[in-house]
């Protein structure tokens, strides 16, 4: 619910806090004096355009604060909490407004949209006037009034979601057959490609061992050569060293420096021996054959010929093979994710038409209902000659829609015999605030909206009317917050908090101020409204009977 609202240095409102209590609040006051600067003021806050004229004269900027109670409103807690704007039971929604032009928005302290101001107001708050925040000529929300009233909201969530779950299965069905003939073509080139190399049949860590064996296949006879020259010099040397220790192995070589030579010198001794032996099995290991280096060559090139095919390095060929192999098989299985996918569809859609013809079925009973309950409302509030109807009408095509296979309207008529029409082409600001709160009234056990706004609903009427809808609206906030800005004492006189406004005008400027009125204040408010300038005795017993005969009721 609404809690508080503050405006600062806005049109003609210098300073004005207000806190609302729950039930039903009326705001009255003469006329010209200002009601409506508070809706005006809370619209901004729910995303309205701002306007520089709305900056107070001489101000360099007009500031509204918006204060909710959302401790009993899950769907704006869970809006909240999803964007990380949950700070805790109360809501703030602040608007700042510059002489400039400019603008900003604020939810909780954080900087936001006018888009995300306007999603979340429609969670908090519904006004109904005779401006833009007329939600009951929105299709969608004359929708969810009638599947609110019907009851069967577990019902629409279920086609909701198969119709989802079914237009997000034929858009991926609709791309894998749109290039089904390119999926074609593809995998016909892939597998020629996967057999050529499957022909290729190259071995893990085959093309650096081919590489390796190349190159001694291709020098053997210069590897042999050298490899001969080395075991030469290496048994020369051998039996150099020896000799040398032999020479200082005598008797007479008794110092330490002799001692470690000889040791340096058996090392080497035995260092290339060791040397000799390797040698002589790595000239083992080569061999001259011819034969053999022309079939190290032939692989090569088969494998090299393959790599400029493909232009990837040789190395890569093996990486290549296995992509392109793995590509064929989801192309494989692509052909079988359309098959798949034709008999997931037509399973959803046989589970869609059974739940939308139910749902129609309990739309058109319901729609029933609420118009002629609608109806005895309207008749008490001397619009008998309205026609309502609830039209249901077959949406276009075949594919599952996820509002349900009808589209529904709300038509009204309200001269006899006149065709109805939607009700924004048809009614006036004042009926159409009229049919809203009959309708209001109706659906108002299952509304999921905390607070609502009525903005001069009793435009053009009077006497026993205008205390039908006081009761009407004072009946609507047994079950959620309203508001309703009246010139009407009949409706002044239901409300549980009142609210007055006024004007005072000095030399230069002009103020509007609010405050809260009780006892005899509210009595001589209701007597005001009843009689006029003058306020007689009768007109002050006149209003007192009338406040005490709601509070004895």
């Amino acid at each position: 619910m609404l809690t508080h609202i503050s405006i600062s240095n806005y049109t003609i409102v210098t300073a004005l806090e207000i806190d609302f209590a729950r039930g039903m609040t009326v705001i009255t006051g003469e006329t010209g004096a200002g009601k409506s600067i508070m809706l005006d003021a809370l619209g901004l806050c729910l995303g309205d355009r701002a306007d520089t004229r709305a900056v107070r004269h001489d101000c360099e900027r007009a500031e509204i604060i918006a204060g909710f109670d959302i401790s009993g409103i899950p769907p704006a807690r869970a809006w909240l909490l999803e964007r990380d704007l949950h700070t805790g039971e109360e809501c703030l929604l602040r608007r700042i407004v510059t002489a400039e032009g400019r603008s900003r928005a604020y939810i909780n302290g954080t900087a936001s949209t006018l888009q995300d101001c306007a999603e979340l107001g429609a969670l908090l708050i519904d006004i109904h006037s005779q401006h833009e925040h007329q939600s009951l000529l929105r299709k969608p929300v004359q929708r969810e009034l009638l599947d609110a009233f019907a009851g069967h909201l577990p019902l629409t969530g279920e086609v909701e979601q198969i119709a989802s779950d079914w237009l997000r299965g034929r858009r991926e069905l609709d791309l894998l057959t749109s290039s089904r003939d390119e999926q074609t073509a593809r995998a016909q080139l892939l597998a020629y490609q996967v057999n050529e190399l499957d022909d290729l049949g190259l071995r893990e860590g085959e093309l650096a061992t081919l590489e390796q064996e190349l190159k001694l296949l291709a020098n053997a006879e210069h590897i042999l050569k050298a490899s001969h020259q080395a075991l030469e010099l290496c048994e020369e040397h051998e039996s150099g060293v020896r000799k040398a220790l032999q020479l200082l192995s005598t008797d007479a070589q008794v110092t330490r420096a002799a001692a470690n030579a000889r040791e340096l010198l058996d090392s080497a001794a035995i260092q290339l021996n060791e040397a000799s032996s390797e040698i002589q099995h790595h000239i083992d290991s080569v061999e001259i054959d011819p034969q053999r280096l022309e079939e190290v060559e032939q692989r090569l090139a088969d494998i090299y010929d393959v790599a400029r095919k493909h232009r990837v390095l040789p190395e890569a060929v093996g990486e290549l093979h296995l992509r392109l192999r793995q590509e064929l098989q989801e192309l494989a299985d692509g052909g079988d994710r359309i098959e798949h996918l034709g008999s997931e569809l037509d399973a959803l859609a046989t589970r869609y038409g059974d739940c939308a013809t139910k749902l129609g079925k309990q739309r058109r009973s319901a729609a029933s209902r609420l118009v002629k309950q609608a109806t005895t409302v309207l008749d008490s509030l001397a619009m008998g000659q309205c026609q309502l109807e609830i039209a249901l009408a077959p949406r276009p095509g075949k594919d599952p829609h996820p509002h349900g296979s009808e589209d529904v309207e709300f038509l009204i008529s309200t001269n006899p015999g006149a065709p109805t029409q939607p009700l924004g082409k048809i009614a006036s600001g004042g009926e159409l605030s009229r049919i809203s709160l009959a309708i209001q009234v109706v659906t108002a056990s299952s509304g999921t909206v905390p607070s609502m706004v009525f903005d001069e609903v009793d435009v053009g009427i009077g006497g026993a009317v205008a205390e039908v809808v006081g009761k009407l609206l004072r009946t609507l906030a047994e079950r959620a917050q309203v508001l309703c800005v009246t010139h009407l004492p009949q409706v002044a006189a239901q409300g549980h908090q009142h609210l007055r406004v006024s004007k005072t005008t000095a030399a230069k400027s002009v103020e509007t101020r609010m405050e809260e009125l009780r006892g005899e204040d509210k009595i001589q408010e209701i007597a005001r409204m009843l009689g006029g300038v003058k306020i007689t005795a009768q007109t002050l017993a006149h209003a007192r009977e009338m406040l005490e005969s709601q509070v004895s009721g």
